[in-house]
């Protein structure tokens, strides 16, 4: 069998990662029952205008309360840029947004957190890389700069995501990427190759990615430094998280926020934020 490369193994995910073909704009607009208007404003190549289904935040969440595009504070990785639009049912932009994203470093672990790794010896509390804010701008985006997220043991390869609209309005997500890509780069790329054990799940077994529907599935385009992961995230302006905003873990507490820290901090140098701040009234609502 040829060796695949990087830009193949981009060339073979001709369709999204839920095996969904890349819609034209025109197209998108059809199925969301947008008149061309509406969506003329829309992410290229993103193939979904609907309302995201609310799932689990995991057991890794907490709030660094720090608003920066780059979250990597200089961990190695593939360069990814992160780019989500922020819509409602009729897939009209909602800009001021609030849009925070988490996600495992390029060797598996989180910041944050003890008893991490193949082995459970990575420790990274008080750290707080892979984790930032960003509000939507007029179009209704939010972009970070990060890396290509690894796996973990009973999980495939995800970004996770929350969108507030106010205190009660909270989508919590996650992002899912393409198995073919995900296995080249797990295979043939430092550090991401540096681990003994062996991925054990995909999007096909991922019970969670199967719970997120084709929606939560990421355009993927190779740029000439970079990956651009976009998607559009419909949110239902009149929902009620069932998930919501938490500081405690199930079965036990977050981590405090850490002192200091990268980035620019919101709410001052403890790292702590006022929710009211952090959660400004979306335009127009």
């Amino acid at each position: 069998m040829t060796k695949m490369n990087r830009r193949d193994a981009l060339r073979a995910v001709a369709v999204t990662a839920s095996g969904g073909l890349l819609m034209s704009q025109q197209a998108f607009a059809q199925e969301a029952g947008a008149g061309t208007s509406q969506t003329a404003g829309l992410l290229q190549g993103a193939d979904v205008c609907a309302i995201v289904p609310e799932v689990t935040e995991g057991p890794y969440y907490f709030d660094p309360a720090m608003e920066r595009v780059d979250i990597t504070e200089g961990r190695p990785g593939i360069s990814t840029r992160i780019r989500l639009q922020v819509v409602d049912a009729g897939c009209v932009p909602m800009p001021g947004a609030r849009v925070d994203i988490w996600h495992c470093d390029a060797t598996g672990v989180y910041s944050g957190y003890a008893g991490q790794g193949d082995d459970g010896s990575i420790d990274t509390t008080g750290e707080t890389f892979m984790r930032g804010t960003q509000f939507a701008d007029d179009n209704g985006i939010a972009e970070f700069e990060t890396v290509y997220p690894s796996w973990y043991r009973g999980r495939t390869t995800h970004i996770h995501f929350k969108i507030f609209l106010d205190e009660t309005n909270i989508l919590t997500g996650q992002i899912f990427f393409p198995d073919a890509l995900s296995e080249y780069i797990y295979l043939n790329v430092a550090p991401y190759n540096d681990r003994a054990s062996a991925r054990d799940t995909l999007n096909s077994n991922d019970s969670i990615a199967a719970q997120s529907t084709r929606t939560a599935f990421a355009f993927i385009k190779e740029l000439d430094e970079e990956y651009l992961v976009a998607m559009i995230v419909g949110v239902d302006p009149a929902a009620q998280s069932a998930v919501g905003f938490s500081m405690g873990a199930p079965g036990g507490d977050r981590p405090e926020p850490p002192e200091g820290g990268a980035g620019g901090q919101m709410g001052g140098p403890s790292g702590s934020a006022d929710r009211a701040t952090m959660t400004p009234p979306v335009k127009g609502l």
